[in-house]
């Protein structure tokens, strides 16, 4: 039995909750206010408190502490705080189940997790814990509301939501779940109401230009622009017959489509207009007709399918209905017939698309699923003589002369079979939508010009006939945050008997959540059974009624990294000295799933605080991570998903720190894989434990298996070649280490470190019998061992802090400098090369580190092994990579 096996052995559950108490005691982690120090703001996204914590949210803050406690041991300054995002319709459920209030639920779910975070030793400063519930917090929302109110930015109007008609609230389209409601299962409606908006389309154009400066994952900011979606184009509007020539109404008020588009060189082949079935004119269009009943059946229908497959129309099969309406094409006075649609949706645009189908693959998937015309009007650069064509379906009928699909195919032959196939239908060889640029024809006296130009001569038409302008549209929409429930920040407005809106004075806020509301899950918003709350006055006495909508969660989250700065100001949201000091954020970490939502608004909200000069920086996250999900095999789904409560598929904090410790749980989750993409964990989840636990046990014994020297920076002199080579391995390390860190590679500077581990383990194992160690030897192998446990504090602080303190230092490994890797010493005196002939490994060379290209080209020529393969036969190409490989051409 060796030294090692004799030392004590590694006891987690002791040594952490010693650990912790002391941090705790000490206020270790509260932010340092050294002005000399460089800054470095660490945030994740903070969570919504649900009680409990499980191995697939360890990953996150075990990133976020790794990357925090790094940069502290580098010299900065950083603010690595934690909070809540507290309002939201679990902790409402949560009151109608448990019928415990929804602050009383949700402050015992931040207890518990506080608990938790301790016992994972994450090395946050409580002293900056926001709770977006409390008074204090949610004052400062409602007065941000009244700023944005005050430069115009927040208006009331009617709008389409997601309306659950048990529970009575507008739900957001997260809430539905296959057209249900996520909360009782109700089936969810299409509704107008009138609700609270942000105007965040006034800031689209800035949205989409400052994404280039973000050092941001391209995938992110890709996604962010499609949100965004801006597109040039003409808008005009398609005159509604008030007396069309088939069915549909008569009469009445003149009404118009308005449309957008970018493809105005397309609009002779208009054959028919497809609206959002919950656009604002369908009523108009159907009300006392045939056609009112389906119109309002196929607008539910529509609405049961999920909103996003809705926008990715090309996935899903065309489904429409008539209306009965025709509207007139500006251009050519023909009647379009008007169709209701599920590939078009009413948050997008006008809610309305002009529909091309011979040019568009949406457009022809609906006109061949419902039998609709199909006009071509643009040709390839440099068609044969145009044919005036006009055709429906897959030809079977044809409107202007005798021509087949085949002759259609040979007049205008398109560039790629990609283009003659329908994505969504058809099988090989069917004729599809050309959706290329090209030249028009059946264009009236625009036959002839290139798309090219078309648009620009058809654009000019429409400015100077009055028919249209040219324009700029985004996708983007203004954010509604109306919500029908109590768990939220209230808006702090009232309206008067006269019909007008006041906003509550500055300083009557905060509007306070009242405690006399009843949770019966009957449907309706609990604000309204609260006559203290709902009763008010207006500025001249008058009774008055409060808004009982609150705030959608979002707006709570969009302003939290501004409130962490200082979150116990009591006269401002924030002092502006200390966002001055730690604006903008330096490194966010979150979840891809907050792409186009969150990262948003938050972007929105800071850009208006920016032009208020609250805010330093226009941009609040100067970078961006995002981790990837932790998954593990459902059996009640009987496949793998992320870990859920719900799903079945957790492994609990709790059980994993009392049965294989903090430090071992931190690492597993770490030693995954890859940061930024989803790992999946071992059905047999103890075994994911198995190997950090093992390596912890490791350094523990290795830590204590010789006498330390503290000063070993001293007596290090000459050193044998054993002792190099280790000398040499402790400095490739730390450069390593330090290296993957910054850039996220958590898991291959644990790899470095186990492999580090296993050597110190060979030195050690070959001087057993020396039981002293000579001054050089204990000093090296000092070097080694307290580096080593320096380089593993932001994995496993806890046992990092043990062992240090074991071996005679006074400071927490948190209070300590990042070793310095020397890169004269971590250099190789010879490395291995492998030798490929025509691809394939042929030899191995051993050569010192710093040859030349020459050098190696000899070295190769002249193995024996080489020699062989070549036959005595000069190579007709030698390529050397320096320093990997060399690959001989026979």
């Amino acid at each position: 039995m060796n030294d090692i096996e004799k030392t004590d052995r590694y006891q987690p559950a002791d040594i952490e909750t010693k650990w912790q108490t002391r941090w705790a005691q000490r206020d270790l982690f509260r932010t340092s206010d050294d002005p000399s120090k460089p800054k470095f703001y660490y945030l994740d996204m903070f969570p919504y408190p649900s009680g409990d914590l499980h191995v697939g949210h360890v990953r996150n803050y075990a990133i976020g502490d790794a990357i925090a406690r790094y940069r502290v041991m580098n010299g900065f300054a950083v603010l690595h705080p934690m909070g809540w995002d507290a309002f939201g319709l679990p902790a409402e459920n949560a009151a109608i189940k448990n019928q415990v209030h929804p602050r009383d639920w949700t402050l015992r779910c931040i207890e518990r997790m506080h608990e938790q975070f301790a016992k994972l030793g994450i090395a946050f400063d409580w002293n900056h814990e926001v709770t977006t519930c409390l008074p204090d917090y949610y004052k400062w929302t409602q007065w941000l509301f009244l700023q944005f109110y005050k430069r115009g930015l927040a208006e009331r109007r009617a709008a389409n939501v997601n309306w659950c008609p048990s529970c009575a609230t507008v739900l957001a389209n997260e809430q539905v779940k296959d057209g249900a409601c996520e909360r009782c299962n109700s089936t969810v409606e299409q509704k107008t109401l009138t609700q609270w908006f942000f105007k965040t389309t006034a800031y689209a154009q800035r949205l989409l230009d400052d994404l280039d400066a973000l050092e941001w994952p391209e995938r992110v900011k890709t996604m962010q622009r499609h949100w965004i979606g801006r597109s040039e184009g003409v808008s005009f509007h398609f005159p509604v017959r008030t007396s069309p020539p088939v069915g549909g109404v008569g009469g009445g008020e003149a009404k118009t489509i308005e449309v957008f588009t970018t493809r105005v060189d397309t609009v002779f082949g208009v054959t028919y207009m497809v609206l959002a079935p919950d656009h604002a004119l369908v009523g108009d269009l159907v009300r006392g007709t045939e056609f009112e009943t389906p119109a309002e059946e196929f607008k539910n229908h529509v609405a049961l399918q999920k909103d996003e497959q809705r926008d990715r129309g090309d996935d899903i099969p065309k489904e429409g209905i008539f209306t009965g309406a025709y509207c007139i094409n500006p251009m050519t006075g023909e009647d379009v017939p008007i169709w209701l649609g599920n590939y078009v949706v009413s948050d997008y645009g006008s809610g309305a698309v002009m529909a091309v189908p011979a040019h568009d693959q949406r457009d022809w998937e609906f006109a061949k699923a419902h039998d609709l015309a199909i006009k071509v009007v643009i040709g390839p650069p440099s068609p044969p003589a145009p044919l005036p064509i006009r055709f429906a379906g897959e030809g079977s009928r044809l409107e202007l002369g005798s021509v087949s699909l085949s002759d259609v195919e040979s007049a205008f032959p398109l560039p790629s079979p990609a283009k003659r196939i329908g994505r969504g239908a058809g099988g090989e060889g069917e004729l599809g939508a050309y959706e290329e640029y090209g030249v028009l024809i059946n264009s009236g006296e625009f036959s002839g010009l290139s798309s090219a130009d078309a648009k620009t001569k058809i654009a000019e038409f429409m400015e100077a006939n009055g028919i249209g302008k040219r324009t700029v549209n985004f996708r983007l929409r203004d954010w509604c945050l109306s919500r029908q429930r109590y768990w939220g920040c209230p808006i702090p407005v009232i309206y008067c008997e006269d019909g007008t809106i006041e906003a509550v004075p500055e300083d009557q806020l905060p509007v306070l959540l009242p405690t006399d509301v009843k949770f019966t899950g009957q449907g309706g918003n609990p604000l309204l059974t609260s006559d203290t709350f709902l009763n008010a006055t207006d500025s001249q006495g008058r009774p008055a009624r409060r808004e009982t909508d609150t705030m959608d969660t979002f707006v709570d989250s969009s302003w939290y990294f501004l409130r962490y700065c200082s979150p116990d100001s009591a006269d401002a949201p924030f002092r502006a000295e200390e966002v001055g000091r730690w604006m903008n954020v330096d490194q966010y970490v979150g979840g891809i799933e907050h792409a186009t939502m969150h990262l948003i608004y938050a972007r929105f909200f800071n850009k208006v605080l920016f032009d208020t000069g609250m805010a330093p920086t226009s941009e609040p996250f100067a970078r961006l991570f995002t981790q990837g999900m932790v998954t593990m095999y459902s059996e009640k789904e009987d496949k793998v998903l992320k870990m859920s409560k719900s799903k079945g598929n957790v492994v609990a904090l709790d059980h994993a720190v009392s049965r294989f410790g903090a430090d071992a749980t931190r690492m597993a989750t770490l030693y995954l894989g890859p940061a930024e993409i989803d790992a999946e964990w071992d059905r047999d989840s103890d075994k994911v434990f198995v190997g950090p636990y093992r390596f912890l046990e490791k350094v523990w014994r290795l830590a204590l298996a010789r006498p330390f020297t503290a000063n070993w920076r001293e007596i290090i002199g000459e050193v044998s070649p054993a002792d190099v080579k280790l000398r040499r391995k402790t400095h490739q390390t730390i450069l390593k280490v330090g290296a993957d860190i910054e850039r996220f590679s958590l898991n291959t500077a644990l790899a470095a470190l186990m492999e580090f581990s296993n050597t110190l383990q060979e030195w050690h194992s070959k001087r057993m019998k020396d039981e002293g160690g000579s001054l050089s030897e204990n000093a090296v192998y000092s070097e080694a061992i307290e580096s080593l446990l320096v380089l593993l504090a932001p994995f496993a602080p806890h046992l990092a802090d043990e062992l240090l303190e074991q071996l005679g230092f006074a400071s927490s490994a948190y209070e300590m400098a990042w070793p310095k890797g020397d890169a004269e010493l971590a250099k190789e005196e010879e490395i291995v090369m492998p030798v490929q002939i025509n691809g394939k490994l042929r030899a191995r060379l051993t050569v010192p580190a710093d040859s030349d290209e020459e050098t190696v080209r000899q070295a190769a020529l002249g193995d024996a092994d080489v020699q062989a393969q070549l036959g005595g036969a000069a190579p007709k190409r030698v390529i050397i990579v320096p320093g990997r490989l060399v690959n001989i051409v026979a």
